[in-house]
């Protein structure tokens, strides 16, 4: 959920001066064949964390949907290995050709493994539609791997190769004769590049029971080994049936029982999907392309939500379909809204290699048309389900302007000026520069006080929180304003709240949440989260939220000081001291135990701290997931913590 945007997992307090050198040709590296990906992974795969991790089998996957897309299968089997740490991905397509590539004079399967933008998606000879358009996928996948093997069956015998950290250990072997086709690869992430290598079968097989919505008819079959389990996926009535365990796994209301649905599809490109109003305070969407799931949208995206608009508009003035007093703004028509949108693309331009943004400008016009035309028909058809919609369109408009309300009569009563009174315990930056300007949110007046010493006054500000906030989870706007600490950090922003905030009015550049690195720390993090996703969510999806990193541990030998963010790193730190050197460990217990230098140099100053940015990648997920973790019903949580119990190293109770 979250992103490093700052350099240091562990930082020391002694600086090299760096001497001039010369400049010459001597100093340009060319890298070449896989190293590239080994050298900067986080431009292939976005990262090497968790998600990162994941990706590794998601363009494999992708490659096994490309075949079924294709035509050529209609099954593919995952298999989770007994210790985690690799995975065997099946197919039953044509099998990836294994005969000497006419240029490289080298198997075809070698060179798609080993050479990047190798393979046979740039033209449409093989491929009308594929998430696979770089080239660069299994050789990615290949190159981020201790251990890799391709095992592929066609023209009657089974080929295998093996790989080491993307390079061949050897030829292709002609293994046996065997009378399928299909291709297989079996891969182990690279401990060398992964933080953990470790894969959550549960991450795996909710992402392969999504494929199988978005593809009907397509069979997977996922076995995780440590747990005997195997459970197969096939959804004849696709994104219909996506939709509808989507909103009942959110307990998302219906406005209207059937959902619209609507298919296009002009040889270049194709449009499928499915859409309800439910009661929702918020508008979600997930959105597909070729089957691969764009995570920050696109211009698909932008066509879907102004055909609603235009839609909705179309036929309230064509049935002069107004009330008095109400005026219905777009929030207010696309609010609970909930769709899957699946578009399929001879040619999709996205956005870096992780594929989580389309660009196609003729898409927007496409969708929108769609979109557009079928939800205005729908509605014409049937009165009584559009009489429903505009029945909570007009609820909506009435409960943001009662909200708008709510917000100006807080900020009348708090000293009546143009961005109301800063909260007393607000030490604010002297900048006017708002995009450098920086709010700490600070846990408790004593970690408080010494942040205010550690920091930049010109750029930084501080606002100390009394112990845990409100859980502001199903709570209205009004409600949540009466809170003394939520108050403090509406006023101190600047920009009001719930429909009545304006980005535009933020008092600073970034929001950054200082706590402890407890348990309660962590709670209090959750909390503000929560507040924030629930009534900024503008705030957090203009990038502007971010976790401070705080150091666990301090180790010092001799002279030198060094900081550790967790039990890696300290273990990784203390495996490097010479044997004999006295070495003295300090686990703070939280931000006081720190002095105001300690704190600037770890924690506050920009060129040696870490910083998280908060991201939503899904919001049908965290939507689901602030739900279960504050939401009333207490034993959601507690089927969560069975459910997950085992999947614990260690807990902080």
């Amino acid at each position: 959920m979250s992103a490093a945007v700052a350099p240091a997992n562990r930082l020391t307090k002694s600086v090299k001066a760096v001497a001039p050198s010369s400049y010459g040709a001597a100093d340009i590296e060319v890298l070449e064949g896989l190293e590239a990906v080994r050298r900067r992974p986080s431009m292939y795969i976005g990262g090497v964390d968790n998600r990162g991790l994941h990706h590794l089998l998601w363009e494999v996957v992708d490659n096994c949907v490309d075949e079924f897309l294709a035509g050529h299968t209609d099954k593919i089997e995952v298999v989770l290995e007994k210790d985690g740490q690799a995975v065997r991905v099946r197919d039953w397509g044509r099998g990836i050709p294994v005969d000497d590539h006419p240029k490289y004079k080298r198997s075809a399967l070698e060179v798609i493994l080993t050479t990047l933008h190798a393979g046979g998606k740039f033209s449409d000879k093989n491929y009308a539609r594929s998430g696979g358009l770089h080239g660069v996928g299994s050789s990615v996948v290949n190159a981020l791997s201790s251990r890799m093997t391709a095992i592929v069956h066609r023209d009657g015998y089974e080929w295998v190769q093996h790989y080491k950290r993307g390079v061949p250990v050897g030829p292709v072997e002609r293994e046996r004769e065997f009378r399928g086709t299909g291709t297989e690869i079996v891969f182990r992430p690279d401990q060398q590049i992964f933080k953990q290598t470790r894969m959550n079968p549960e991450i795996i097989k909710t992402h392969l029971e999504d494929i199988s919505y978005i593809h009907a008819g397509l069979h997977i079959k996922f076995t995780d080994e440590a747990k005997k389990e195997t459970v197969e996926f096939v959804q004849p009535d696709g994104i219909k049936a996506y939709l509808d365990k989507l909103c009942k796994e959110g307990k998302r209301r219906f406005v209207h029982e059937e959902p619209f649905t609507a298919e296009k599809d002009d040889g270049s490109i194709k449009v499928e999907l499915a859409l309800r109003w439910t009661e929702a305070t918020d508008e979600q969407v997930r959105s597909y392309v070729n089957g691969i799931r764009t995570h920050a949208g696109g211009t698909h995206e932008s066509g879907l939500r102004a055909g609603i608009l235009k839609a909705v508009r179309n036929y309230m003035s064509t049935h002069e379909k107004t009330v008095k007093g109400v005026t219905i703004g777009p929030e207010d028509i696309r609010e609970g809204v909930t769709c899957i949108l699946s578009a399929f693309h001879g040619d999709p331009m996205f956005q870096g290699q992780t594929k989580e943004k389309l660009n196609n400008p003729e898409m927007t016009a496409f969708v929108e048309g769609v979109v557009r035309q079928g939800v205005e028909t729908w509605m014409n058809n049937n009165p009584s389900v559009a009489d429903a919609v505009l029945a909570r369109l007009v609820m909506a408009a009435r409960a943001r302007a009662a909200s708008r309300a709510a917000a100006a009569d807080v900020r009348g009563k708090s000293g009546g000026k143009k961005r109301g009174a800063l909260p007393e315990k607000l030490l604010d930056c002297r900048g006017k520069e708002i995009e450098k300007n920086e709010l700490f949110l600070v846990e408790g007046d004593s970690a408080g006080g010494t942040a205010a010493m550690g920091r930049d006054g010109v750029t930084q500000a501080v606002l100390p929180l009394r112990g845990k906030i409100l859980n502001t989870e199903g709570l209205s706007t009004g409600k949540v304003l009466k809170n003394a600490e939520v108050k403090s950090v509406v006023e101190a922003l600047g920009a009001g709240i719930g429909p009545n905030f304006d980005e535009s009015r933020l008092r600073y550049g970034r929001i950054i949440l200082l706590m402890d690195a407890d348990s309660d720390g962590y709670h209090i993090s959750t909390l503000l989260l929560t507040f924030f996703f629930r009534h900024m969510p503008r705030l957090v999806q203009s990038g502007k939220l971010f976790l401070a990193q705080p150091p666990l541990y301090r180790i010092s030998v001799g002279n030198r000081t060094e900081y550790a963010m967790d039990d890696a790193a300290k273990e990784a730190l203390l495996a490097e001291v010479p044997a004999g050197r006295k070495v003295e460990v300090l686990r703070f217990k939280g931000l006081g135990e720190m002095d105001s230098e300690q704190l600037r140099e770890t924690t506050l100053d920009p060129d040696t701290r870490t910083l998280l940015r908060v991201d939503v990648e899904s919001q049908f997920e965290a939507d689901a997931a602030f739900t279960q973790l504050l939401g009333k019903d207490a034993g959601e949580r507690y089927r969560l913590i069975m459910e997950s119990a085992s999947l614990a190293d260690d807990l902080d109770l």
